[in-house]
Order: C-alpha cells, then sequence, then structure tokens
C-alpha cells in the first residue's frame, strides 16, 4: 500500500546485473537511478544475480562498493553457479533464487516493483512474483530481449536484424535456445506490469515493429551535474584527438572508422574501453599509426580524455536503445559523430549537438570539419549541453520517472504517491 503524502516511497529494483558485478551499460543506468531516488529522500532496494557474471566474466569477484544510507543491495549467489544460471536462461524462471527473491519482495512491503534486465534473475515469471493490488509494477527495456532473445537484435553476430532467424542467431552466439520462448511463457506475464518503459522513440518503435503488443513509454537515460573540478584535468594525450569510449565489440562499428584516420594527418583516434573485439581492432590498426587503444581506464583518466578531446565518436553499427555516450560527450560540451543507425540520429540531429554519418566518406568529412574549426565545435557543443541540460539531466528525468509513477498509482487507487515527483 502507497504512503500517505510526502512519505518516502519504497522502490524495489530487479535486475540481472549491478555494480559491481556489471559489464556497464544497464547496470550503470539502474544504479545512477537509484541513488538518484535515494537523494530525494526515497528508499531503494536492489536485488541482482551474481551467478551469471561470474560465468560470464570468469573473473575473481570485484571489491565491494559502498552505498549511500537508503539503498540495500542484495546479491543472488549459489554454490551451483553455472547451472543456476542456466535453469533461469533455460525455463525463464528463478529455479534457484526463486525463494530468496521472494523473501525480500514479501518482507519489503514495497511502493513500486521496477523490473531492469530481468533475463537472468528470473526471466519472465518474475513479473508474476510480488506486490499487492496498490503496487505500481514497471519494467525499463535496457535490452530488446523482450523480443530478441540475444538481446540486442544483432544478428548471427554480424548485422543489423531486419528478419527473425532466431535459432540460427543463437547458434552463432553460442547459446542454448531458450525453451521458455516457444510455450508463450513471456505473453502470459506481460499483464502483471504496468507500464514499459523504452529509452527512446526508435527502441520503442523496434519492439512494435518485431511483435511487441503493449504500449511503451519513452523515458530515456539520464547524468547527473558532473562534479566541480579545481583544476582542469591533465592533457592525456599530446596531439589533437578524436574520442571512442565503448565496450570493443562488432556491433559498435569501430571496423570501418579505424581505416578513416589512415592518412588523417589532422588528429587521432584514442579508443577507451575493451572486449571480445579488441584483437581484431587492434590488427585492423596495425598500420594506422594514429590510433591508439588505451584499453579500460580509471575515472580520473576518463574524466581527462573528455575534457580535451576535438569530439567523440558513437559509430554504432546495430541497434542500441539509446546513446548514453552521446549524452555524456554533450554534457561535456563535446560535439558528436555518429552513424545514422538507430537512436542516434534522434539525438543528434533534434539536439544540434553534432554530425551523422552513413558511410567513410561523409565520417572523414565531419572529422575533417570538425579537426579545423574550433567556432564550430564550440557551437556544436554548446547545443548539445544544452541539450543534456533540458531534455537528459538527473534534474529533468527523475521527475518525469516519479510523474509517471504516480498516474500509474492514481489508475490503481495508490493516491499517496501523488506527492511523489516533489
Amino acid at each position: 500500500m502507497m504512503e500517505e503524502p510526502g512519505k518516502p516511497l519504497r522502490f524495489c529494483f530487479l535486475t540481472t546485473f549491478y555494480p559491481p558485478f556489471h559489464f556497464g551499460g544497464d547496470a550503470i543506468g539502474v544504479r545512477r537511478l537509484a541513488r538518484a531516488l535515494v537523494r530525494r529522500g526515497h528508499e531503494v532496494t536492489v536485488v541482482h544475480d551474481v551467478d551469471t557474471w561470474r560465468v560470464l566474466s570468469r573473473k575473481p569477484d570485484p571489491a565491494p562498493e559502498t552505498e549511500p544510507g537508503g539503498l540495500t543491495v542484495h546479491g543472488l549467489s549459489s554454490r551451483l553457479g553455472a547451472l543456476s544460471a542456466l535453469l533461469t536462461q533455460q525455463f525463464g524462471r528463478p529455479v534457484v533464487h526463486g525463494a530468496a527473491i521472494a523473501r525480500v519482495l514479501e518482507q519489503g512491503r514495497f511502493d513500486v516493483i521496477h523490473y531492469h534486465n530481468v533475463s537472468q534473475i528470473g526471466g519472465p515469471a518474475l513479473l508474476a512474483m510480488g506486490g499487492g493490488p496498490q503496487t505500481v509494477k514497471l519494467y525499463f527495456a535496457h535490452e530488446h530481449w523482450l523480443v530478441c532473445p540475444t538481446h540486442v537484435l544483432w544478428r548471427h553476430r554480424r548485422e543489423p536484424c531486419v528478419e527473425r532467424q532466431c535459432l540460427r542467431c543463437q547458434i552463432a552466439y553460442r547459446r542454448p535456445p531458450q525453451l521458455w520462448r516457444k510455450t508463450g511463457l513471456l505473453e502470459r506475464n506481460l499483464h502483471h506490469v504496468d507500464c514499459f518503459l523504452a529509452a527512446s522513440e526508435f527502441s520503442r518503435r523496434k519492439h512494435a515493429e518485431f511483435g511487441f503488443q503493449r504500449d511503451m513509454e519513452v523515458l530515456p537515460y539520464f547524468l547527473p551535474g558532473e562534479p566541480g573540478r579545481a583544476t582542469a584535468p591533465k592533457r592525456p594525450h599530446e596531439r589533437p584527438y578524436f574520442l571512442f569510449v565503448g565496450r570493443l565489440e562488432r556491433m559498435k562499428g569501430l571496423d570501418d572508422v579505424i581505416p578513416a584516420f589512415a592518412n588523417f594527418p589532422d588528429a587521432d583516434l584514442l579508443v577507451v574501453g575493451d572486449g571480445t573485439h579488441a584483437l581484431e581492432l587492434r590488427r585492423i590498426a596495425s598500420g594506422v599509426r594514429n590510433v591508439r587503444f588505451l584499453g579500460r581506464v580509471s575515472d580520473e583518466t576518463l574524466a581527462a580524455c573528455y575534457a580535451h578531446a576535438l569530439a567523440v565518436l558513437v559509430p554504432s553499427a546495430g541497434y542500441e536503445t539509446f546513446g548514453l555516450t552521446v549524452i555524456e560527450a554533450f554534457r561535456e560540451s563535446l560535439p558528436v559523430v555518429a552513424r545514422a543507425i538507430g537512436p542516434l540520429p534522434e539525438m543528434v540531429e533534434s539536439s544540434g549537438g553534432g554530425f551523422v554519418f552513413e558511410n567513410p566518406g561523409e565520417l572523414r568529412a565531419a572529422l575533417a570539419r570538425l579537426a579545423g574549426d574550433a567556432e564550430l565545435r564550440g557551437r556544436l557543443g554548446r547545443a548539445g549541453r544544452e541539450a543534456w541540460r533540458t531534455r537528459w539531466s538527473e534534474d529533468v528525468v527523475v521527475p518525469r520517472y516519479l510523474d509517471l509513477v504516480a498516474r500509474e498509482a492514481r489508475k490503481k487507487g495508490a493516491s499517496g504517491v501523488q506527492a511523489a515527483s516533489s
């Protein structure tokens, strides 16, 4: 039952990955929202799956991280490890951790249950768990898991998906086919969710195109205001440079970007990140002297990379649900050069904060214009910064989220949440 007006709300976030047991992306977004709610006086409990992270990372457990008061984190792990992850993947329900999740949901008496990436914490059956008649239940589509067994609509690990070939595609990804997808389990459990959220208008359209029949609200990712810096970060690279930040996977589109820097004397390319495609990208760059791979870097080094870049490249070749790197660049008043696919064109063109390209010629032209025109970089950077402030900042998006919660609560007669957006 919702609290009386003005009282803090109790949120439960259910997700597969959460820092420090994560690979970036959605997990960072989940933590960002959880902490933003806590700063506004609400209470948040996060439940995430450690077993799956261990199976996929094959690394020692990371050091624990301290969360602020009001934010409680439950990491689910068992001695079954890989078997636990496989059972959830195959049957679409929390076979091993179901009892532990049920205890958290029962004891927490949550006002809002928010499902994030639930693929490995419980699958479709998780949507039916927990809550009473006045509990608001939300689902945020960080990826395209609702319509794609591999989550990313990147067919056969080489191209955007334009036609379903799911069995062949799962074999290409070396993943066992998900048995539950042939049973109607997902469709039978969708009615438990009050509102589905997409991160961009493009993602909402793509879900509908691939057969998802529930309406979706668009609620983007956000960034908080950057911390004040006592001094400017030390320059990480002597020459002028463009910056790429992200996982090094084929879907991220660097394969045809790196050759564009051959015979391009005006600036270098700094690549921040790591991934399964890193060795191939280094091979492609072996004859391109002005490309530098930095690997994973500290937050301090990353801030310095952003602070001194000419612009940020976002060349994703597949269907992202949102362009988080785009708003990271905009917050730093940096122009963006993005491939014309997915949600990137709608973000870059509507903001006036950069250029989009469809082929290597257009990419080289954009790079040359930005490298040679400081006034242009400043104008685009200011436009991007204003778009971040008015559309993708914490102070804009989180009140929209709380208003959405209040709207859904009113539909269920839980009027006590109406003051929550203050």
